[in-house]
Order: C-alpha cells, then sequence, then structure tokens
C-alpha cells in the first residue's frame, strides 16, 4: 500500500521590526519587496482619530453583519470568494460608507496610501486602487469582530485567495510576489485580539494537504503545532503591516465590552512599475 503522504509545514524564517512613531514609507516598501516580513508601528496615530472612527462606525448606516462565518460587523467590501464583477460593484456601492468613516479626519489610511504613492512615483513605479470596468477598490474596509475561544480569526493566509480571484481580477498577479496586508486598529479589547503570526509560508501543496487550496483558510492547530510564532500585542492606534502569505489569525478576545475595529486592506506588486491597493 502506498504510504500517506503527511504534509510538513516548512519553516519560513521571518524578520519582524517593532517600534513606536510615526509611518516610515521605506520600512512599507520592505514588506511589499519581501524583505521584512512584519511591521508593527505602536502609537502610530492619535487616540483622538482612532475614537472618531470607531464612533463612525458604530453609527454607519451601512453597517453589515458578516456572512462568512466569522462573528462581527463590517463597512466595505471584501473580494474574498468574489468574482471580479460582484466585488467592484460591491465595492463602488459602499464607498460613501467607507469614505463616511473618515469624514474630515486626517486619517492614517489616506495617509499611508498618499505617502506611498508619491514615494512610489519617484522611483518609476505606479501605486493605484485595484479596478475594473465596474468600477475600483476602497482605500479599506472595517471590521468588528465579537469572536471567542481560542482564535477569533482562524489561523490562514492570504495568498490562497488572491492567486484563485480568477483570471478577470488584475490582483491575481500580486499573488506570485508578496501580498501584503494592512492594518490599523482605531479600537482594541484590553486582553487578546492581538496578530499572531506563523513562521510558515505555505505552498500550493500545503493548501492542499490542508484542503483550503483556494481559500487560504483555516489552518488546523495540529499542522501547525510545531511552527514558531509570534504574538503581537496589540493597542488602538497602533498599525501592522505582514507579509499575508504567511499563516497568521487573531487570538480570542477577553469580554470586557470593548471592540476589536480593525481598517484593513491589501497591497502588493502586479508588475515591477505596478503597486495594486485592494480590500
Amino acid at each position: 500500500m502506498p504510504k500517506q503522504i503527511t504534509q510538513v509545514p516548512a519553516i519560513s524564517p521571518v524578520s519582524i521590526k517593532e517600534r513606536t512613531g510615526s509611518i516610515n514609507t521605506a520600512e512599507i516598501i520592505s514588506v511589499l519587496k519581501g524583505e521584512l516580513t512584519a511591521l508593527h508601528i505602536k502609537q502610530a496615530f492619535s487616540t483622538e482619530v482612532a475614537e472618531e472612527i470607531t464612533t463612525n462606525f458604530i453609527g454607519s448606516s451601512g453597517l453589515r453583519e458578516r456572512k462568512d462565518g466569522v462573528p462581527g460587523q463590517y463597512v466595505g467590501a471584501s473580494h474574498y470568494r468574489k468574482d471580479a464583477a460582484t466585488y467592484f460593484a460591491d465595492a463602488e456601492a459602499v464607498r460613501p460608507y467607507v469614505e463616511a468613516l473618515f469624514k474630515n479626519l486626517v486619517d492614517p489610511v489616506r495617509a499611508i496610501f498618499g505617502a506611498l504613492k508619491r514615494e512610489l512615483h519617484n522611483q518609476g513605479i505606479e501605486l493605484r486602487l485595484a479596478r475594473s470596468e465596474r468600477g475600483q477598490a476602497n482605500v479599506c474596509r472595517a471590521l468588528s469582530w465579537s469572536g471567542s475561544g481560542t482564535f477569533s480569526l482562524d489561523p490562514h493566509d492570504d495568498v490562497a485567495q488572491v492567486l484563485r480571484a480568477g483570471d478577470d481580477y488584475e490582483l491575481s498577479a500580486v499573488a506570485h510576489n508578496t501580498v501584503a496586508a494592512l492594518n490599523f486598529y482605531p479600537s482594541m479589547p484590553e486582553e487578546g485580539g492581538n496578530l499572531k503570526l506563523w513562521s510558515h509560508k505555505p505552498t500550493v501543496a500545503d493548501r492542499i494537504s490542508q484542503g483550503v487550496e483556494t481559500t487560504g483558510y483555516p489552518y488546523s492547530a495540529a499542522y501547525l503545532e510545531a511552527v514558531p510564532c509570534r504574538e503581537f500585542q496589540l493597542k488602538a492606534g497602533d498599525i501592522a503591516l505582514i507579509d499575508g502569505g504567511f499563516v497568521h489569525g487573531v487570538t480570542g478576545q477577553s469580554g470586557d465590552g470593548k471592540r476589536r475595529l480593525v481598517l484593513n486592506c491589501f497591497f502588493g506588486f502586479a508588475r515591477p512599475d505596478l503597486v495594486l491597493w485592494w480590500t
């Protein structure tokens, strides 16, 4: 009888930078180029801005319940499990609600997008929102979850869904480079809700062994048992940027009543002269 082949996760080296203070575009570009695995900037934006975004989210008329098996609410559009026509139509429909999260604020999302666009332009690289004839992506989407248990969000990777997004998506090309996941945290629970990153960057064969070839979600605890991991203690006003090809998840949070609100987006090189940004 042929032996059952069990895929043993390879340990991938990680390069992590944590610091306090303002955003540096060179560091963001290092993650985009795959030189840095994770960047955690503490106190990257003010508590006043964080609180105002949170208030705008709670009062948003665009607030929807998640239907993807993860408890929580969101404002914005996600490309996850959607064809391009549906995603871009959704993104256009919810744009006013995403913009209303920031109103007249000098917000960190548009600030990074603008600064990065200028810096990359100086290097002969275009940065723009992903688009199709149906419309274009938003700068971010806002997610709030109320998950308890070991994880609020199970271990997953962000590349599978991009790789398998379909030929009608221009962002599929990014999967062959680094899919960077950028998260801003306007509100965090006192305990838990942390970002957990495993030293493992799955291959297509790894995903097939886990049955997550098209979604990258979820990887089992047994599969990841021997893989080293790192946990980032997040607070309101923090920013985390990671290579989304590495397996990562969100730890469960304590019931202190404070919601975990994250503004999330993805970006990466589609070509040497083009970086796409989407949600």
